[in-house]
C-alpha cells in the first residue's frame, strides 16, 4: 500500500523522497538528494511526515546547493541525538506492538474505535506544544499531544492494525481566531472513507460538564459534516462522501423529528441518565433548538427535574442530563454550555 501522500508528487519528488526517508532512517548527518526547488522541497519534507509519522525523530532541515550540481546537500534536523533516538525508537515499536495487540482481531470498525477511545482516554492536549507534543512520542509516550502528534499517533496505530489511514490537515484562519493549523486523520472502513478527529473528540470529552463518556462528535463524519468547523484542507485528500456510518446515526441516536428528543428525554429524566445525541432533522437553527429545549425542560418537569445541557453546535450534537429541581434551585435549568471542540488551536502558547 503506497503512501498517499507519496502518490501524488512527480517522479523527481519522489526520488527525493525515497532518499530522505532513507538518510533519517540511517540517522544521517547529511546526504545528497536529486536537485530539486526549495518550495517542492519543503513541500516534499513535510508530507513524508505526514505519510511516516513512525519517523518522529526527523523534524526539520537545512540544505545547500552547489551551482551546475544536479543534486542538494540535505542536512536533517534531529529532534535528539542519535543514540536517544535509538532509544526512544526501541520504546515506540515496542509501544505500539503491545497498543496494537488486543485489537488485532477485531474488525476494521472496531479498530478504529480501540484507537479512538485509546486517545481520548489516555491523551492530554498539551497547551503548551512542546516539541515532542507534535511527534508520537508525545501521545504515545507522554500522554500528552497536540492534533499533529494525536494525528500521526492514530495513524502508526491504524497502520499496525492494517487499517487505511492518512493525516488531513487545514489552515489556520486568523479571522475566526484560529490561530494554528489542524490534523486529523481520513480512514477506510469497509471500503469507504470517513473523517476521524479525534483532538476534537478528546477535548469534548475532556471537557465535559455532563458526565464522563467518551464523545464520537467526529467519528465517521462526511465532508459536508467535518467542514462545518473545520477549514479548507492545505493538502490534497481522499473525498468522504458516505454519512450513512457516522457513530451516533450507527447507534441510532441520530433524531430526525422533535418527538424523537421527547421520547428520549422522558426515559433519561425517569432513569437519570445522559443522553449525547446528533439532530439531523433539518438545519439545527436557533427556532428549532429553542423547540429541542423546550422539550428537554418539559420532560424534566414532569419528573421533578431540570435539565442541564451542552451543545456542540456545528455539529448538531446536544447532550444532556437531568439533576432534581429542588437541588438544582431556580438557577440551573436553562444556560446552555457551548462547547468549544477546537479549544487548543484557539490558544496561543
Amino acid at each position: 500500500m503506497e503512501p498517499f501522500y507519496y502518490t501524488k508528487m512527480t517522479k523527481q519528488q519522489q526520488a527525493a523522497y525515497h532518499v530522505i526517508m532513507q538518510g533519517a532512517n540511517a540517522l544521517a548527518d547529511e546526504f545528497q538528494i536529486p536537485r530539486i526547488e526549495s518550495a517542492e522541497l519543503y513541500d516534499v519534507f513535510f508530507r513524508l511526515r505526514l505519510d511516516h509519522p513512525e519517523i518522529f525523530w526527523a523534524t526539520g532541515f537545512k540544505y545547500r546547493y552547489y551551482q551546475e550540481s544536479p543534486n542538494i546537500q540535505f542536512l536533517p534536523e534531529y529532534l535528539f541525538d542519535r543514540a536517544k533516538v535509538k532509544e526512544h525508537q526501541k520504546a515506540m515499536k515496542s509501544r505500539v506492538e503491545k497498543l496494537a495487540r488486543p485489537a488485532q482481531k477485531l474488525s476494521e470498525s472496531e479498530k478504529e474505535k480501540y484507537i479512538h477511545d485509546f486517545i481520548c482516554e489516555n491523551v492530554k492536549y498539551d497547551k503548551l506544544k512542546k516539541p515532542y507534543s507534535h511527534e508520537i512520542i508525545g501521545p504515545l509516550g507522554q500522554g500528552v499531544g497536540v492534533c499533529e502528534g494525536i494525528a500521526k499517533a492514530v495513524k502508526v496505530l491504524c497502520d499496525e492494525l492494517g487499517v487505511w489511514c492518512m493525516i488531513a490537515i487545514c489552515g489556520n484562519n486568523p479571522d475566526k481566531g484560529i490561530k494554528y493549523r489542524h490534523t486529523w486523520n481520513i480512514v477506510r472502513i469497509n471500503g469507504k472513507y470517513y473523517h476521524l478527529d479525534a483532538t476534537f473528540d478528546n477535548t469534548l470529552t475532556r471537557n465535559c460538564m455532563i458526565g464522563e463518556e467518551i464523545r464520537y462528535d467526529y467519528f465517521n463524519l462526511e465532508d459536508k459534516s467535518i467542514f462545518r468547523d473545520h477549514e479548507p484542507l492545505i493538502a490534497p485528500a481522499m473525498k468522504c462522501t458516505d454519512g450513512d456510518h457516522f457513530y451516533y446515526k450507527e447507534r441510532k441516536l441520530s433524531f430526525t423529528k422533535p418527538e424523537e428528543v421527547y421520547k428520549r428525554a422522558l426515559q433519561m429524566a425517569k432513569k437519570g441518565r445522559i443522553l449525547t445525541f446528533h439532530w439531523r432533522g433539518g438545519y439545527l437553527t436557533k427556532t428549532v433548538l429553542e423547540e429541542l429545549l423546550d422539550l428537554i425542560e418539559k420532560a424534566g418537569v414532569e419528573k421533578g427535574k431540570k435539565p442541564r445541557i451542552s451543545l456542540n453546535w456545528p455539529q448538531a450534537v446536544i447532550r444532556f442530563g437531568y439533576v432534581d429541581a429542588e437541588i438544582a434551585g431556580s438557577s440551573a435549568a436553562e444556560e446552555v454550555q457551548m462547547e468549544e471542540a477546537n479549544e487548543g488551536e484557539m490558544h496561543s502558547d
